[in-house]
């Protein structure tokens, strides 16, 4: 009784659909596999590599000014 059968998923799948239509469900999908991709980037380091001084791109950080007095 815990399992679900092949036919359980099949009337749930359709269920979701009827709720939220073949475009949005398309929306969804490509939203988490670019938050997946992202992860999977941001967990091997890809983005300090591409940056060696670890800030995040568009950020220009430029060192402070000593004060001189």
């Amino acid at each position: 009784m815990g399992a679900m059968s092949i036919g359980h998923w099949l009337i749930v799948l359709v269920v979701v659909l009827l709720l939220f239509g073949p475009k949005r469900l398309g929306d969804v999908g490509k939203g988490l596999g670019q938050g997946l991709k992202g992860l999977r980037d941001g967990l091997s380091g890809k983005d300090q590599e591409a940056n060696p001084n670890g800030t995040p791109p568009g950020n220009d950080a430029r060192p402070e000014k000593a004060d001189t007095k």
